[in-house]
């Protein structure tokens, strides 16, 4: 169902859309900043996802998806920041979710959402022409590794990282005794967009330091950059040595960018919203 939202002299259409290719083509206009969006354009992806547009004049001029099945649920948006608030109203409309957006886009957020502080995220890309390799004696880690991986993580029961997201991704770990102290990983990988996503990047707390942390990270961008043209990973802005690490693989920095946990707003004034509802309903309507 397609709703109209007025803003100023303007009138955008608002709907959810399934429309993969054009979902595709709006992301297009910023490949790197939207590279998590369109992995999950993917057949393994999108049947967790629910996609707003809003549209003026028939062309899309904002974009918000929805990602299931983590809590807080992830959610992405771009483009007009009118578009932005229309689709947060109405289509895109969790409780509680992780928001990324441009900084700029943070008062269209704020229009539906508490949002709480932090600090700014940095996407970064390296492509095959970029990419600085960093040799060093790491391994492949496989879905047998899954207990070593959980344990460095230090994830509990209720965000374990399964087997299957291995076998599925590409991850790399450095042992020492035997013991596994590092590793890097994916969070995302799109055969079809080309693109991969690096995440889980942990190094055990007495092992930093000694540029594991590089030497892993190293090792999954360059078996990713084997089937894909572009590599992206965020980090914090305020994390100096992981963004030299970063660049010193070839990294560079696209853009800065919000990643907050919002909660959505209560209505200011749910009496006064019940007693006019109640107001335009016909007493057939508002009685047994």
């Amino acid at each position: 169902m397609t709703a109209v939202a007025r803003s100023g002299r303007r009138a955008l259409a608002v709907a959810e859309s399934t429309d993969r290719a054009r979902l595709r083509g709006f992301l297009e206009s910023d490949r790197i900043f939207a590279a998590y969006a369109l992995c999950d354009l993917d057949d393994r992806e999108f049947a967790r996802t629910r996609w707003g547009l809003a549209l003026h004049d028939g062309e899309p001029v904002a974009l918000g998806l929805e990602y299931a099945g983590l809590s807080p649920q992830p959610v992405f948006v771009m483009g007009d920041d009118d578009g932005i608030s229309a689709i947060l109203g109405r289509v895109v409309r969790p409780r509680v979710a992780y928001v990324a957006a441009l900084e700029d886009s943070l008062s269209a957020v704020e229009a539906h959402y508490r949002v709480d502080p932090g600090p700014p995220m940095v996407r970064m890309w390296v492509d095959r022409t970029t990419f600085a390799p960093y040799p060093a004696d790491v391994a492949r880690l496989y879905p047998a590794d899954a207990g070593d991986l959980n344990r460095l993580y230090q994830l509990g029961f209720t965000s374990w990282l399964p087997s299957s997201s291995i076998a599925e991704g590409v991850y790399f770990g450095f042992r020492v005794g035997g013991r596994l102290v590092a590793a890097a990983g994916t969070h995302v990988l799109s055969r079809q967009a080309r693109i991969g996503v690096v995440g889980n990047v942990m190094t055990a707390s007495e092992y930093r330091g000694r540029g594991y942390a590089k030497a892993t990270t190293g090792a999954v961008t360059a078996e990713l950059l084997r089937s894909c043209d572009l590599v992206v990973l965020n980090v914090r802005a305020d994390n100096p040595p992981a963004l030299a690490a970063y660049r010193a693989l070839g990294y560079t920095e696209h853009v800065r960018f919000e990643e907050r946990l919002v909660h959505r707003l209560e209505s200011p004034w749910p009496g006064l919203v019940s007693r006019v509802r109640g107001f335009f309903t016909s007493p057939r309507e508002g009685t047994r």
